[in-house]
Protein backbone atom coordinates (compact mmCIF):
# COMPACT_ATOMS: atom_id res chain seq x y z
CA UNK A 1 0.00 0.00 0.00
CA UNK A 2 1.79 3.31 -0.72
CA UNK A 3 2.08 5.46 1.99
CA UNK A 4 3.63 9.01 2.99
CA UNK A 5 4.81 11.47 0.58
CA UNK A 6 3.92 8.77 -2.41
CA UNK A 7 0.63 8.83 -1.29
CA UNK A 8 -2.16 10.51 -3.96
CA UNK A 9 0.67 12.14 -6.14
CA UNK A 10 -0.10 15.08 -8.37
CA UNK A 11 -0.17 13.58 -11.79
CA UNK A 12 1.99 15.07 -14.55
CA UNK A 13 2.46 12.00 -16.64
CA UNK A 14 6.06 11.20 -14.16
CA UNK A 15 5.02 10.00 -11.06
CA UNK A 16 9.17 10.22 -10.04
CA UNK A 17 8.47 13.65 -11.11
CA UNK A 18 5.45 14.40 -9.17
CA UNK A 19 7.78 13.10 -6.04
CA UNK A 20 10.70 14.97 -6.84
CA UNK A 21 8.26 18.19 -7.11
CA UNK A 22 6.19 17.59 -3.90
CA UNK A 23 9.51 16.99 -2.02
CA UNK A 24 11.21 20.42 -3.37
CA UNK A 25 7.96 22.39 -2.27
CA UNK A 26 7.97 20.22 1.35
CA UNK A 27 11.03 21.22 1.76
CA UNK A 28 10.83 24.95 1.80
CA UNK A 29 9.08 24.53 5.35
CA UNK A 30 12.67 23.38 6.75
CA UNK A 31 11.36 19.64 6.81
CA UNK A 32 14.28 17.30 6.20
CA UNK A 33 14.55 13.56 4.58
CA UNK A 34 13.90 11.60 7.54
CA UNK A 35 10.91 13.77 8.15
CA UNK A 36 9.45 13.22 5.51
CA UNK A 37 10.00 9.68 5.59
CA UNK A 38 8.06 9.06 8.88
CA UNK A 39 4.21 8.14 9.25
CA UNK A 40 2.46 11.62 7.96
CA UNK A 41 -0.65 12.50 10.03
CA UNK A 42 -2.76 14.97 9.14
CA UNK A 43 -4.81 17.51 11.57
CA UNK A 44 -7.72 19.26 10.55
CA UNK A 45 -7.81 22.49 11.93
CA UNK A 46 -11.22 24.15 12.94
CA UNK A 47 -10.30 27.28 14.68
CA UNK A 48 -11.88 30.11 13.43
CA UNK A 49 -12.87 33.76 15.34
CA UNK A 50 -16.20 33.18 13.97
CA UNK A 51 -16.03 29.72 16.47
CA UNK A 52 -16.00 30.70 20.31
CA UNK A 53 -15.98 26.65 21.17
CA UNK A 54 -13.40 25.77 19.31
CA UNK A 55 -11.50 29.02 20.73
CA UNK A 56 -8.79 25.69 22.59
CA UNK A 57 -8.27 24.20 18.69
CA UNK A 58 -4.83 25.76 18.19
CA UNK A 59 -3.22 24.29 21.91
CA UNK A 60 -5.26 21.09 21.12
CA UNK A 61 -3.36 21.00 17.43
CA UNK A 62 -0.16 21.70 19.63
CA UNK A 63 -0.67 18.75 21.66
CA UNK A 64 -1.39 16.53 19.26
CA UNK A 65 1.66 17.31 17.21
CA UNK A 66 3.43 16.98 20.23
CA UNK A 67 1.91 13.26 20.30
CA UNK A 68 2.56 12.45 16.82
CA UNK A 69 6.30 13.47 16.99
CA UNK A 70 6.67 11.65 20.29
CA UNK A 71 5.21 8.45 18.85
CA UNK A 72 7.85 8.93 15.58
CA UNK A 73 5.15 10.87 13.21
CA UNK A 74 4.72 13.84 11.09
CA UNK A 75 2.26 16.06 11.84
CA UNK A 76 0.55 18.11 8.99
CA UNK A 77 -1.48 20.43 9.66
CA UNK A 78 -4.58 21.78 7.57
CA UNK A 79 -7.73 24.03 7.89
CA UNK A 80 -11.04 22.96 6.93
CA UNK A 81 -14.30 24.77 7.40
CA UNK A 82 -15.47 25.40 11.26
CA UNK A 83 -19.44 25.84 11.26
CA UNK A 84 -20.46 27.61 14.86
CA UNK A 85 -24.63 27.64 15.23
CA UNK A 86 -24.84 30.90 16.17
CA UNK A 87 -22.83 32.79 13.40
CA UNK A 88 -24.72 30.07 10.60
CA UNK A 89 -27.07 31.42 8.78
CA UNK A 90 -29.05 30.23 7.34
CA UNK A 91 -28.08 27.51 9.64
CA UNK A 92 -25.28 25.37 10.94
CA UNK A 93 -27.62 22.43 8.86
CA UNK A 94 -27.14 24.30 5.71
CA UNK A 95 -23.70 24.19 6.28
CA UNK A 96 -22.99 20.75 7.61
CA UNK A 97 -22.75 18.73 3.97
CA UNK A 98 -20.81 21.51 2.79
CA UNK A 99 -18.10 20.98 5.59
CA UNK A 100 -18.53 16.91 5.00
CA UNK A 101 -17.58 17.19 1.45
CA UNK A 102 -14.64 20.03 2.76
CA UNK A 103 -13.22 17.80 4.45
CA UNK A 104 -13.43 14.65 2.56
CA UNK A 105 -11.26 16.24 -0.17
CA UNK A 106 -9.26 17.46 1.40
CA UNK A 107 -8.45 13.94 3.48
CA UNK A 108 -8.30 13.07 -0.21
CA UNK A 109 -6.16 15.60 -1.69
CA UNK A 110 -3.64 15.51 0.65
CA UNK A 111 -1.25 12.67 1.48
CA UNK A 112 -1.63 11.57 4.98
CA UNK A 113 -1.48 8.11 6.56
CA UNK A 114 -4.08 8.90 9.46
CA UNK A 115 -5.72 11.83 10.43
CA UNK A 116 -7.06 13.74 13.65
CA UNK A 117 -10.11 14.83 13.24
CA UNK A 118 -10.95 18.15 15.85
CA UNK A 119 -14.43 18.86 16.17
CA UNK A 120 -16.83 20.11 18.84
CA UNK A 121 -19.73 22.87 17.84
CA UNK A 122 -22.98 21.35 17.12
CA UNK A 123 -22.50 20.17 13.59
CA UNK A 124 -18.64 19.77 12.99
CA UNK A 125 -18.47 16.23 14.38
CA UNK A 126 -21.13 15.28 12.70
CA UNK A 127 -19.58 16.49 9.05
CA UNK A 128 -15.96 14.80 10.43
CA UNK A 129 -17.82 11.78 10.68
CA UNK A 130 -19.65 11.95 7.67
CA UNK A 131 -16.30 12.51 5.92
CA UNK A 132 -14.51 10.16 7.67
CA UNK A 133 -16.89 7.23 6.53
CA UNK A 134 -16.37 8.57 3.02
CA UNK A 135 -12.80 9.16 2.72
CA UNK A 136 -12.19 5.48 4.97
CA UNK A 137 -8.39 6.08 6.09
CA UNK A 138 -7.49 5.35 9.37
CA UNK A 139 -9.13 7.74 11.36
CA UNK A 140 -9.49 9.38 15.08
CA UNK A 141 -11.68 12.33 16.76
CA UNK A 142 -10.99 14.59 19.24
CA UNK A 143 -14.03 16.72 20.99
CA UNK A 144 -12.69 20.54 22.18
CA UNK A 145 -14.48 19.36 25.22
CA UNK A 146 -17.53 21.51 27.06
CA UNK A 147 -16.78 24.96 28.57
CA UNK A 148 -17.08 25.57 32.47
CA UNK A 149 -20.28 26.48 34.04
CA UNK A 150 -21.08 30.05 34.80
CA UNK A 151 -22.63 30.91 37.82
CA UNK A 152 -25.41 34.06 38.44
CA UNK A 153 -26.93 34.79 41.94
CA UNK A 154 -25.63 31.99 43.50
CA UNK A 155 -26.75 29.82 41.01
CA UNK A 156 -24.86 27.71 38.29
CA UNK A 157 -25.56 28.65 34.68
CA UNK A 158 -25.00 27.02 31.18
CA UNK A 159 -25.15 27.81 27.55
CA UNK A 160 -27.77 27.38 26.54
CA UNK A 161 -30.65 25.22 28.40
CA UNK A 162 -30.02 28.32 30.93
CA UNK A 163 -30.21 30.21 28.02
CA UNK A 164 -33.52 29.61 27.03
CA UNK A 165 -35.16 29.22 30.44
CA UNK A 166 -34.09 32.44 31.10
CA UNK A 167 -35.07 33.88 27.80
CA UNK A 168 -38.48 32.73 28.80
CA UNK A 169 -38.56 34.69 31.93
CA UNK A 170 -37.26 37.80 30.24
CA UNK A 171 -40.33 37.10 27.75
CA UNK A 172 -41.98 36.64 30.23
CA UNK A 173 -41.56 39.74 32.44
CA UNK A 174 -40.13 37.96 35.58
CA UNK A 175 -36.99 39.24 34.83
CA UNK A 176 -35.77 43.12 33.43
CA UNK A 177 -33.74 44.39 30.94
CA UNK A 178 -30.80 44.74 33.48
CA UNK A 179 -30.61 41.49 34.74
CA UNK A 180 -30.86 39.79 31.41
CA UNK A 181 -27.85 41.56 30.34
CA UNK A 182 -26.00 40.19 33.20
CA UNK A 183 -26.86 37.29 32.67
CA UNK A 184 -25.97 37.06 29.03
CA UNK A 185 -22.38 37.99 30.46
CA UNK A 186 -22.28 35.00 33.01
CA UNK A 187 -23.97 31.81 30.52
CA UNK A 188 -20.44 30.76 28.47
CA UNK A 189 -17.71 31.76 30.44
CA UNK A 190 -15.09 29.56 28.77
CA UNK A 191 -14.01 28.26 25.39
CA UNK A 192 -15.84 24.81 24.63
CA UNK A 193 -19.31 23.75 23.80
CA UNK A 194 -22.24 23.80 25.30
CA UNK A 195 -21.59 22.28 29.11
CA UNK A 196 -25.47 20.74 28.67
CA UNK A 197 -26.14 17.62 27.05
CA UNK A 198 -26.97 19.71 23.76
CA UNK A 199 -26.00 18.24 20.32
CA UNK A 200 -22.25 19.18 21.00
CA UNK A 201 -22.22 16.99 24.01
CA UNK A 202 -24.10 14.19 22.90
CA UNK A 203 -22.35 13.79 19.20
CA UNK A 204 -18.91 13.80 20.85
CA UNK A 205 -20.18 10.94 23.59
CA UNK A 206 -21.45 9.08 20.43
CA UNK A 207 -18.05 9.21 18.95
CA UNK A 208 -16.56 8.02 21.89
CA UNK A 209 -19.16 5.24 22.24
CA UNK A 210 -18.73 3.96 18.67
CA UNK A 211 -14.89 3.53 19.27
CA UNK A 212 -14.02 6.29 17.03
CA UNK A 213 -12.49 8.67 19.93
CA UNK A 214 -10.31 7.76 23.31
CA UNK A 215 -12.16 6.84 26.35
CA UNK A 216 -12.69 10.01 28.44
CA UNK A 217 -12.70 11.97 25.68
CA UNK A 218 -15.85 13.59 25.08
CA UNK A 219 -16.16 14.86 28.48
CA UNK A 220 -12.67 16.70 29.82
CA UNK A 221 -13.88 19.98 30.24
CA UNK A 222 -11.74 22.47 27.66
CA UNK A 223 -9.85 24.66 29.50
CA UNK A 224 -8.64 21.82 32.06
CA UNK A 225 -4.70 20.48 31.62
CA UNK A 226 -6.25 17.03 30.84
CA UNK A 227 -7.80 18.02 27.59
CA UNK A 228 -4.43 18.72 26.58
CA UNK A 229 -2.98 15.48 27.80
CA UNK A 230 -5.80 13.59 25.78
CA UNK A 231 -4.59 15.40 22.35
CA UNK A 232 -0.99 14.77 23.34
CA UNK A 233 -2.44 10.58 23.29
CA UNK A 234 -4.86 11.03 20.59
CA UNK A 235 -1.58 12.35 18.30
CA UNK A 236 0.56 8.87 19.62
CA UNK A 237 -2.56 6.60 18.48
CA UNK A 238 -2.88 8.53 15.18
CA UNK A 239 1.19 7.52 14.40
CA UNK A 240 -0.29 3.86 15.23
CA UNK A 241 -3.47 3.80 13.38
CA UNK A 242 -0.69 4.99 10.77
CA UNK A 243 1.96 2.79 10.75
CA UNK A 244 -0.84 -0.07 11.02
CA UNK A 245 -3.00 1.20 8.26
CA UNK A 246 -5.78 -0.15 10.02
CA UNK A 247 -8.50 0.43 11.37
CA UNK A 248 -10.27 2.32 8.51
CA UNK A 249 -12.95 4.46 9.67
CA UNK A 250 -15.77 2.08 8.23
CA UNK A 251 -14.20 -1.12 10.13
CA UNK A 252 -15.39 0.75 13.44
CA UNK A 253 -18.61 2.83 11.53
CA UNK A 254 -20.50 -1.02 12.24
CA UNK A 255 -24.14 -2.13 12.36
CA UNK A 256 -22.68 -3.00 15.61
CA UNK A 257 -21.53 0.57 16.12
CA UNK A 258 -24.04 2.34 15.59
CA UNK A 259 -26.79 0.68 17.41
CA UNK A 260 -24.64 0.80 20.09
CA UNK A 261 -24.78 4.98 19.61
CA UNK A 262 -28.40 4.66 19.11
CA UNK A 263 -28.56 3.28 22.97
CA UNK A 264 -26.00 5.84 24.16
CA UNK A 265 -28.28 8.32 22.80
CA UNK A 266 -31.09 7.34 24.66
CA UNK A 267 -29.66 6.63 27.89
CA UNK A 268 -28.09 9.98 27.92
CA UNK A 269 -30.87 11.63 27.28
CA UNK A 270 -29.37 12.96 24.28
CA UNK A 271 -30.44 15.68 21.33
CA UNK A 272 -32.77 14.99 18.71
CA UNK A 273 -30.18 16.20 16.71
CA UNK A 274 -28.21 13.16 17.04
CA UNK A 275 -30.67 10.75 15.11
CA UNK A 276 -30.11 12.81 11.94
CA UNK A 277 -26.37 12.89 12.33
CA UNK A 278 -26.24 9.46 13.50
CA UNK A 279 -28.50 8.39 10.32
CA UNK A 280 -26.32 10.52 7.82
CA UNK A 281 -22.91 8.84 9.08
CA UNK A 282 -24.49 6.00 8.62
CA UNK A 283 -26.07 6.30 5.44
CA UNK A 284 -21.77 6.92 3.75
CA UNK A 285 -21.50 3.24 5.20
CA UNK A 286 -24.40 2.03 3.26
CA UNK A 287 -25.95 1.34 6.47
CA UNK A 288 -29.77 2.54 7.16
CA UNK A 289 -30.82 2.85 10.72
CA UNK A 290 -34.39 1.38 11.58
CA UNK A 291 -36.14 4.09 13.27
CA UNK A 292 -38.88 1.36 15.00
CA UNK A 293 -35.37 -0.05 16.08
CA UNK A 294 -34.56 3.29 17.77
CA UNK A 295 -37.99 3.41 19.13
CA UNK A 296 -38.24 0.23 20.71
CA UNK A 297 -34.62 1.04 22.55
CA UNK A 298 -36.20 4.11 23.70
CA UNK A 299 -39.33 1.96 25.75
CA UNK A 300 -36.15 -0.42 26.90
CA UNK A 301 -32.79 1.84 27.53
CA UNK A 302 -33.58 4.03 31.08
CA UNK A 303 -32.37 7.37 30.48
CA UNK A 304 -29.10 7.43 33.35
CA UNK A 305 -27.72 10.77 33.01
CA UNK A 306 -29.04 13.35 35.37
CA UNK A 307 -27.62 16.18 33.00
CA UNK A 308 -29.38 19.36 31.45
CA UNK A 309 -32.24 19.73 29.67
CA UNK A 310 -33.33 16.41 30.79
CA UNK A 311 -31.55 16.48 34.57
CA UNK A 312 -30.03 19.14 36.43
CA UNK A 313 -26.08 18.79 36.23
CA UNK A 314 -23.45 20.31 33.51
CA UNK A 315 -20.93 17.85 31.62
CA UNK A 316 -18.11 18.77 33.85
CA UNK A 317 -20.23 16.97 36.85
CA UNK A 318 -20.57 14.19 34.36
CA UNK A 319 -16.98 13.49 34.04
CA UNK A 320 -16.05 13.69 37.06
CA UNK A 321 -19.12 11.34 37.58
CA UNK A 322 -16.62 8.83 35.49
CA UNK A 323 -17.75 10.22 31.81
CA UNK A 324 -18.50 8.22 29.49
CA UNK A 325 -16.98 4.66 30.80
CA UNK A 326 -18.88 4.56 33.66
CA UNK A 327 -22.25 5.08 31.30
CA UNK A 328 -21.10 2.06 29.09
CA UNK A 329 -20.50 0.14 32.20
CA UNK A 330 -24.12 1.24 33.46
CA UNK A 331 -25.39 0.29 30.46
CA UNK A 332 -23.57 -3.28 30.31
CA UNK A 333 -25.97 -5.99 27.87
CA UNK A 334 -27.85 -3.41 26.00
CA UNK A 335 -24.54 -2.56 24.11
CA UNK A 336 -22.31 -4.75 21.95
CA UNK A 337 -18.93 -4.40 24.12
CA UNK A 338 -17.53 -6.48 21.59
CA UNK A 339 -17.58 -3.69 18.86
CA UNK A 340 -13.81 -2.32 17.63
CA UNK A 341 -12.52 0.50 18.63
CA UNK A 342 -9.93 2.66 17.42
CA UNK A 343 -7.02 1.80 20.03
CA UNK A 344 -7.39 -1.51 18.81
CA UNK A 345 -9.84 -3.26 21.41
CA UNK A 346 -13.20 -3.21 22.00
CA UNK A 347 -15.70 -1.09 24.29
CA UNK A 348 -15.62 -3.34 26.82
CA UNK A 349 -12.14 -2.07 27.33
CA UNK A 350 -13.44 1.47 27.80
CA UNK A 351 -16.08 0.47 30.46
CA UNK A 352 -13.96 -2.07 32.31
CA UNK A 353 -11.45 1.25 32.57
CA UNK A 354 -14.14 3.27 34.04
CA UNK A 355 -13.69 5.46 37.09
CA UNK A 356 -15.80 3.99 40.03
CA UNK A 357 -16.60 7.11 41.52
CA UNK A 358 -17.72 6.65 45.32
CA UNK A 359 -21.43 8.42 45.91
CA UNK A 360 -21.61 10.13 42.54
CA UNK A 361 -25.61 10.76 41.24
CA UNK A 362 -24.73 12.03 38.21
CA UNK A 363 -24.55 8.28 36.17
CA UNK A 364 -27.78 6.71 37.82
CA UNK A 365 -27.44 3.04 37.86
CA UNK A 366 -29.97 1.24 36.16
CA UNK A 367 -31.92 0.36 38.91
CA UNK A 368 -32.54 4.36 39.91
CA UNK A 369 -32.92 6.09 36.20
CA UNK A 370 -33.91 9.27 35.59
CA UNK A 371 -36.50 8.15 33.76
CA UNK A 372 -37.50 4.61 32.97
CA UNK A 373 -37.86 5.32 29.47
CA UNK A 374 -35.34 6.71 26.71
CA UNK A 375 -34.35 10.37 25.66
CA UNK A 376 -36.84 9.93 22.36
CA UNK A 377 -39.77 8.56 21.66
CA UNK A 378 -40.60 8.29 17.78
CA UNK A 379 -44.02 9.21 16.32
CA UNK A 380 -45.99 8.18 13.29
CA UNK A 381 -49.32 8.63 12.32
CA UNK A 382 -51.24 10.25 8.90
CA UNK A 383 -49.13 13.96 9.94
CA UNK A 384 -45.88 12.05 9.79
CA UNK A 385 -45.79 9.11 7.43
CA UNK A 386 -42.33 8.60 7.34
CA UNK A 387 -41.97 9.81 11.23
CA UNK A 388 -41.12 12.53 13.63
CA UNK A 389 -39.19 12.66 16.96
CA UNK A 390 -39.91 13.65 20.42
CA UNK A 391 -37.71 14.53 23.30
CA UNK A 392 -39.70 12.79 25.97
CA UNK A 393 -37.29 13.38 28.73
CA UNK A 394 -37.21 17.03 28.21
CA UNK A 395 -41.04 17.40 27.89
CA UNK A 396 -44.18 17.87 30.36
CA UNK A 397 -45.99 15.10 31.29
CA UNK A 398 -49.29 16.59 31.21
CA UNK A 399 -48.99 16.95 27.62
CA UNK A 400 -47.82 14.01 26.33
CA UNK A 401 -51.26 12.82 25.80
CA UNK A 402 -53.04 16.04 24.51
CA UNK A 403 -55.94 16.90 21.69
CA UNK A 404 -55.48 20.47 20.55
CA UNK A 405 -56.94 23.04 18.01
CA UNK A 406 -54.05 23.94 15.68
CA UNK A 407 -52.73 27.79 15.22
CA UNK A 408 -50.66 27.54 11.77
CA UNK A 409 -47.63 29.22 11.00
CA UNK A 410 -46.49 28.86 7.55
CA UNK A 411 -42.85 29.90 7.92
CA UNK A 412 -40.47 30.95 10.10
CA UNK A 413 -40.75 34.41 9.19
CA UNK A 414 -44.49 34.60 9.68
CA UNK A 415 -43.53 32.88 12.87
CA UNK A 416 -41.51 35.62 14.05
CA UNK A 417 -44.04 38.09 12.78
CA UNK A 418 -46.84 36.97 14.34
CA UNK A 419 -45.98 35.24 17.58
CA UNK A 420 -46.49 37.64 19.96
CA UNK A 421 -48.92 40.01 18.47
CA UNK A 422 -51.56 40.29 20.83
CA UNK A 423 -54.56 39.73 18.61
CA UNK A 424 -53.40 35.99 17.68
CA UNK A 425 -55.80 33.80 17.93
CA UNK A 426 -53.96 31.41 21.07
CA UNK A 427 -54.95 29.27 24.01
CA UNK A 428 -52.44 27.39 26.16
CA UNK A 429 -54.30 24.53 25.11
CA UNK A 430 -53.63 24.56 21.37
CA UNK A 431 -51.08 23.25 19.19
CA UNK A 432 -48.73 25.57 17.88
CA UNK A 433 -47.55 24.48 13.96
CA UNK A 434 -44.88 25.38 12.31
CA UNK A 435 -44.46 24.22 8.40
CA UNK A 436 -41.39 25.00 5.65
CA UNK A 437 -38.99 24.85 8.34
CA UNK A 438 -37.10 21.49 6.71
CA UNK A 439 -34.55 20.90 4.95
CA UNK A 440 -36.12 22.45 1.55
CA UNK A 441 -38.64 24.73 2.83
CA UNK A 442 -36.66 26.83 5.41
CA UNK A 443 -33.99 26.08 3.61
CA UNK A 444 -31.06 24.05 5.98
CA UNK A 445 -33.74 23.01 8.71
CA UNK A 446 -33.38 25.53 10.96
CA UNK A 447 -33.69 25.28 15.39
CA UNK A 448 -37.02 26.73 14.71
CA UNK A 449 -38.90 23.62 16.35
CA UNK A 450 -38.40 25.40 19.78
CA UNK A 451 -41.39 27.96 18.87
CA UNK A 452 -41.65 30.62 21.66
CA UNK A 453 -44.36 30.91 23.40
CA UNK A 454 -46.72 33.79 22.78
CA UNK A 455 -45.99 36.59 24.46
CA UNK A 456 -49.60 36.73 26.05
CA UNK A 457 -49.04 33.67 27.31
CA UNK A 458 -45.74 33.91 28.54
CA UNK A 459 -46.83 37.00 30.74
CA UNK A 460 -49.42 34.44 32.42
CA UNK A 461 -46.90 32.30 33.15
CA UNK A 462 -47.63 29.54 30.25
CA UNK A 463 -44.09 27.65 30.09
CA UNK A 464 -45.00 24.94 27.66
CA UNK A 465 -47.16 23.62 24.96
CA UNK A 466 -47.55 21.17 22.28
CA UNK A 467 -45.03 22.59 19.21
CA UNK A 468 -44.81 20.80 16.17
CA UNK A 469 -42.96 21.18 12.90
CA UNK A 470 -40.86 20.17 10.07
CA UNK A 471 -38.09 21.77 11.96
CA UNK A 472 -34.88 21.01 14.23
CA UNK A 473 -34.20 22.34 18.04
CA UNK A 474 -31.27 22.56 19.94
CA UNK A 475 -30.24 19.13 21.94
CA UNK A 476 -30.30 22.07 24.57
CA UNK A 477 -33.57 22.89 24.33
CA UNK A 478 -36.87 21.56 26.16
CA UNK A 479 -40.95 20.98 26.60
CA UNK A 480 -43.04 19.07 24.39
CA UNK A 481 -41.74 19.63 20.88
CA UNK A 482 -42.70 16.94 17.74
CA UNK A 483 -39.83 17.85 15.31
CA UNK A 484 -38.59 16.34 12.24
CA UNK A 485 -42.36 15.56 10.57
CA UNK A 486 -41.85 13.65 7.74
CA UNK A 487 -42.07 14.64 5.09
CA UNK A 488 -41.67 17.86 5.42
CA UNK A 489 -44.18 20.64 4.22
CA UNK A 490 -42.24 21.94 1.55
CA UNK A 491 -41.92 18.24 0.00
CA UNK A 492 -45.57 17.47 -0.28
CA UNK A 493 -45.77 16.24 3.46
CA UNK A 494 -49.35 16.11 4.87
CA UNK A 495 -48.15 18.87 7.18
CA UNK A 496 -48.67 21.06 4.35
CA UNK A 497 -52.83 20.33 4.29
CA UNK A 498 -52.69 21.38 8.68
CA UNK A 499 -55.57 24.36 8.96
CA UNK A 500 -56.04 26.85 11.54
CA UNK A 501 -58.18 25.30 13.76
CA UNK A 502 -57.96 21.60 13.01
CA UNK A 503 -58.07 19.02 15.90
CA UNK A 504 -54.39 17.29 16.31
CA UNK A 505 -53.52 14.45 18.52
CA UNK A 506 -50.89 13.24 20.29
CA UNK A 507 -50.42 10.28 21.75
CA UNK A 508 -46.47 9.81 22.90
CA UNK A 509 -47.42 6.17 24.62
CA UNK A 510 -48.59 4.65 21.77
CA UNK A 511 -46.13 6.54 19.30
CA UNK A 512 -48.81 8.36 17.15
CA UNK A 513 -49.31 12.01 15.66
CA UNK A 514 -51.89 12.55 13.90
CA UNK A 515 -54.44 15.49 12.00
CA UNK A 516 -57.81 14.61 13.09
CA UNK A 517 -59.80 15.81 9.48
CA UNK A 518 -61.86 13.31 7.43
CA UNK A 519 -59.62 11.87 4.91
CA UNK A 520 -61.99 13.44 2.36
CA UNK A 521 -61.34 16.87 3.63
CA UNK A 522 -58.13 16.12 3.18
CA UNK A 523 -57.89 14.69 -0.65
CA UNK A 524 -59.66 18.21 -1.54
CA UNK A 525 -57.20 20.30 0.34
CA UNK A 526 -54.11 18.36 -1.60
CA UNK A 527 -55.52 19.05 -4.97
CA UNK A 528 -56.20 23.11 -4.10
CA UNK A 529 -52.52 22.93 -3.30
CA UNK A 530 -51.43 21.33 -6.57
CA UNK A 531 -53.06 24.64 -8.48
CA UNK A 532 -52.31 26.93 -5.87
CA UNK A 533 -49.15 25.68 -4.32
CA UNK A 534 -48.63 27.67 -0.55
CA UNK A 535 -46.44 30.70 -0.20
CA UNK A 536 -44.78 29.36 2.66
CA UNK A 537 -41.76 27.89 1.29
CA UNK A 538 -38.79 29.45 0.22
CA UNK A 539 -38.25 30.02 -3.13
CA UNK A 540 -35.82 27.33 -5.31
CA UNK A 541 -32.07 29.08 -5.76
CA UNK A 542 -30.52 29.14 -8.78
CA UNK A 543 -27.18 29.30 -8.22
CA UNK A 544 -24.29 28.04 -5.68
CA UNK A 545 -23.96 25.82 -2.95
CA UNK A 546 -27.65 26.81 -1.99
CA UNK A 547 -29.05 25.58 -5.73
CA UNK A 548 -26.96 22.33 -4.97
CA UNK A 549 -28.48 22.23 -1.49
CA UNK A 550 -32.12 22.55 -2.83
CA UNK A 551 -31.62 19.98 -5.48
CA UNK A 552 -29.96 17.15 -3.70
CA UNK A 553 -30.59 17.00 0.10
CA UNK A 554 -32.87 14.61 1.72
CA UNK A 555 -35.12 14.17 4.26
CA UNK A 556 -34.62 13.95 8.21
CA UNK A 557 -35.26 9.99 8.10
CA UNK A 558 -32.34 9.95 5.73
CA UNK A 559 -30.05 12.22 7.36
CA UNK A 560 -30.53 15.37 5.43
CA UNK A 561 -27.60 14.24 3.30
CA UNK A 562 -27.10 14.90 -0.18
CA UNK A 563 -28.40 11.95 -2.38
CA UNK A 564 -25.76 11.51 -4.56
CA UNK A 565 -23.35 11.38 -1.47
CA UNK A 566 -25.29 8.39 -0.34
CA UNK A 567 -23.50 4.91 -1.47
CA UNK A 568 -26.77 3.33 -3.78
CA UNK A 569 -28.93 6.22 -3.67
CA UNK A 570 -30.72 8.04 -6.81
CA UNK A 571 -29.93 10.99 -7.32
CA UNK A 572 -32.28 13.50 -8.15
CA UNK A 573 -29.98 16.23 -10.00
Amino acid sequence: MTQGMRKGLTSYGDPDFSLFLRKAFVKAMGLSDDALNRPLVGIANTFSDYNACHGNVPKLVEAIKRGVMLAGGLPMEFPTISIHESFAHPTSMFLRNLMAMDTEEMIRAQPMDSVVLIGGCDKTIPAQMMAAASADVPTILIPVGPMLVGNYQGEQLGACTDCRRLWSDFRGGRIGAGEIEAINERLAPTAGTCMVMGTASTMACLVEAMGLALPGSASIPATHADRLRCAEATGKEAVALATAQAPCATALMTPASFRNAMVVLQALGGSTNGLIHLTAAAGRCGIKLDLAEFDRLGREVPVLVDLKPSGDHYMEHFHWAGAMPRLLRELGDFLDLDAPTVTGGTLRDYADGAEMVKGQTVIRPRSAPISPRGSMAVLHGNLAPRGAIIKQSAASAALMTHTGRAVVFESVEDLTLRIDDPALDVTAADVLVLRNAGPIGAPGMPEAGYLPIPRKLATQGVKDMVRISDARMSGTAFGTIVLHITPEAAAGGPLALVRNGDSISLDVPNGRIELLVEPAVLDRRRADLATTPASGPAPAPERGYAALFHRSVLQADEGCDFDFLVPGHESRT
